[in-house]
């Protein structure tokens, strides 16, 4: 990730050379960390309450203290700002701080990544692995937090695979999320889509589609859904707030058809976004 501006509580901007954790931070030590990633259009973060209001739940759910809201949201128009770049990629992150100390907060912004425009043209394809349903409270599910390995190590083994990305199933093959997005497929006018119940994220982006698809002729289905279902879907489809709507094309080797509705609700985003 290339930094492109960096400013820190208490701080202001701060060269993104220099470092600003101390080594004994619980963030580093622990992960005890929360974060949030949004997509930046125009130089105007994307659905920033929302993204502020889970900033503050998982921060909640890891006994982090209480966010300021306002500071952190002039943190990322600063760095924004410093930056110059319209469009761009912020990141809040809110850590424990040092054992005893005061929290610290961060604005972290990076530019887009250009494959991301590679992968909507040509859909992304995907590999089922394990994951675990955050069926009690202390595995922390729909918490966005820094302990983010096993995602990352989830990205790496379907990249090993010949992969784009990976998709969590449970031990019973229940449809959970992908390692940085939530998942869609559609049959007929109906979109389906894993609920929170599952304990996976709530993404923003999931939330402005599920306001979206109405107005495009949808109707939206929250549930438990076996994998096999994506293969006989009439498309299939990732969101997240950075990489918006990217339709799966393969499945475990199995092809997935392309449609109407993923293209449609990423031109619908970008119009939201854009307003």
């Amino acid at each position: 990730m290339t930094l492109l501006a960096l400013a820190v509580t208490g701080r202001g901007l701060v060269d993104p050379d220099l470092p600003v954790l101390h080594a004994d931070d619980e963030a580093l030590l622990r992960g005890r960390a929360a974060f949030e990633t949004l997509r930046v259009y125009g130089g105007r973060p994307f659905r920033l309450e929302a993204h502020l209001d889970r900033l503050e739940a998982s921060s909640a759910r890891i006994g982090l203290a209480p966010i300021p809201r306002n500071a952190l949201a002039a943190l990322g128009e600063e760095a924004l700002e410093a930056a110059g770049e319209a469009d761009a990629v912020l990141r809040l992150l809110w850590t424990a701080g040092r054992e005893g100390g005061e929290a610290l907060g961060m604005a972290l912004v990076s530019p887009i990544g250009a494959w991301i425009e590679e992968a909507r043209v040509r859909g992304i394809r995907l590999v089922s692995l394990l994951g675990a349903r955050a069926e009690v409270p202390w595995l922390l599910g729909g918490v966005k937090s820094t302990s983010y390995a096993v995602n990352m190590a989830a990205e790496a083994e379907a990249k090993r695979r010949g992969a784009d990305d990976a998709i969590f199933v449970d031990h019973d093959g229940t449809v959970l999320e992908a390692p940085v997005s939530n998942v869609w497929w559609r049959v007929g006018t109906t979109l389906h889509t894993p609920s929170l119940d599952l304990g996976i994220l709530a993404g923003v982006t999931r939330a402005v589609l599920a306001e979206l698809a109405p107005q495009l002729g949808y109707e939206v289905e929250e549930g438990t859904y076996p994998l096999a279902a994506l293969a006989t879907a009439d498309e299939a489809f990732t969101s997240s707030s950075v990489r918006e709507v990217l339709s799966i094309v393969e499945v475990d080797g199995v092809s997935v058809a392309r449609g109407d509705a993923a293209p449609a609700l990423q031109a619908a985003l970008r119009g939201v976004a854009s307003a």
